[in-house]
């Protein structure tokens, strides 16, 4: 998330303003002495909704095994650059195979086809990488305020929450972005916000970025957007886990640490409800948090923490999709070492992909050098990267047009 970002509004004028969006543009500090472990609390588990199936890994144990370290390491990368011409330097690690895929923000825009030629280029220097299944293609395309491409979705989802007609309008927005990013070649929205919003005015009812303060209301209105959008094509993002809607107005993870102390009553019954939804839909991706969760963990932000993508997301809740990270640059994050280190510590939790966010080539090229390291010398343990590498090439082949 960036806190000076660029947001298109319902003209399809830019204006730069202090607003969050998923990702950002903060820097990184040196690192610090972590913790050795994630902590970890007993809870009783919970019964979740199962999720329903989805397509199996296609990257079979021999793709896998002929790709190099470096190469194993870019399929949980996704980059970002500046500008409106993707970098040569982009373009070859596509090629051999080191990238996941490329987020996108107002400034790599001029145009829907301007960008829909942009990602063409892409998807063409692809088709050299020895993984056969195409780049994912992202941007946050929420409606209201946080958009990247004019057009739909125009609501905002606070607007469609206050509506007594909000599901047909929820509906309307999700058929509407995946249509929207579809139609350039996009693939994944980061979107729909899931967080139960606690105060008017708070973190992001300000931005009008929250549906509801009532749970029930959130995950119907979520879960029909998720369904809308991926019926369209374009696979949705669940965020951000496990909730920042207790945010208060200035507790922004972009610019720095944030702890919500919760207690877990709450966040499982209020917070995670719409999450447990969206996984009952088939939600395809989950945005985890940066925001500390004592409740859960009180050393690590819900990103680098196994207690809360292992044990909560995936284990309590069951989860079998994608995860991914918020912008490695965010503020929240300072202490936690460089970019690379993030990076690292995001997958050691395991988080599946990592967004570079900076609009620099150079972050997502570290980041993957640090992975092929980790990988390389036993701190990522192999079988885990694996299994992340093959949900996510799984994900980028159902995508396939």
């Amino acid at each position: 998330m960036s806190p000076i970002s660029k947001i298109i509004l319902s003209s399809g004028a830019l204006l730069a303003v202090g607003l969050p969006s998923a990702c950002g543009n903060a820097v990184a500090d040196k690192p610090r002495s972590a913790p050795s472990t994630p902590a970890t609390h007993s809870a009783a588990t919970q019964p979740a909704a199962t999720q329903p199936a989805r397509p199996a890994a296609v990257a079979g144990d021999a793709v896998l095994a002929g790709l190099s370290p470096q190469q194993l390491a870019g399929q949980r990368v996704i980059y970002s650059y500046g500008g409106l011409t993707p970098p040569a330097s982009l373009l070859a690690k596509i090629s051999l195979g080191e990238a996941a895929g490329v987020i996108f923000f107002n400034g790599n825009i001029s145009s829907l086809d301007q960008i829909r030629v942009v990602i063409k280029e892409l998807q063409q220097a692809n088709k050299k990488s020895p993984v056969r299944a195409p780049l994912l293609m992202l941007t946050d395309q929420e409606g209201g305020l946080v958009r990247r491409l004019p057009g739909a979705p125009v609501l905002a989802e606070r607007q469609i929450g206050r509506s007594p007609n909000g599901m047909l309008l929820a509906s309307q927005a999700g058929t509407g972005a995946g249509h929207n990013l579809r139609g350039v070649g996009m693939n994944v929205n980061l979107a729909p916000v899931l967080d139960v919003y606690r105060k008017a005015g708070d973190f992001l009812d300000q931005f009008q970025r929250s549906y509801s303060g009532n749970a029930s209301r959130v995950s119907q209105l979520g879960s029909t957007f998720i369904t809308a959008q991926q019926q369209a094509g374009v696979a949705a993002t669940a965020k951000h886990f496990p909730g920042l809607g207790a945010a208060a107005t200035a507790q922004n993870t972009d610019l720095r640490p944030v702890t919500l102390d919760l207690s877990l009553p709450s966040l499982r019954g209020v917070d995670e409800a719409s999450y447990q939804a969206a996984i009952a839909a088939g939600v395809r991706l989950v945005m985890v948090s940066w925001a500390v969760y004592p409740a859960f963990d009180a050393h690590w932000p819900a990103g680098l923490s196994s207690t809360i993508v292992e044990k909560e997301l995936r284990q309590r809740l069951r989860f079998r999709g994608v995860t991914v990270t918020d912008a490695l640059e965010a503020g929240a994050l300072r202490a936690f070492g460089t970019l690379p280190v993030r990076g690292v510590l995001a997958a050691r939790a395991g988080l599946d992909l990592l967004l570079f966010s900076g609009e620099n080539v150079s972050d997502g090229i570290n980041g993957a050098s640090a992975l092929a390291r980790a990988l390389r010398g036993g701190t990522l343990g192999r079988a885990a990267f694996l299994t992340s590498v093959k949900r996510v090439i799984a994900l980028r082949t159902s995508l396939a047009r």
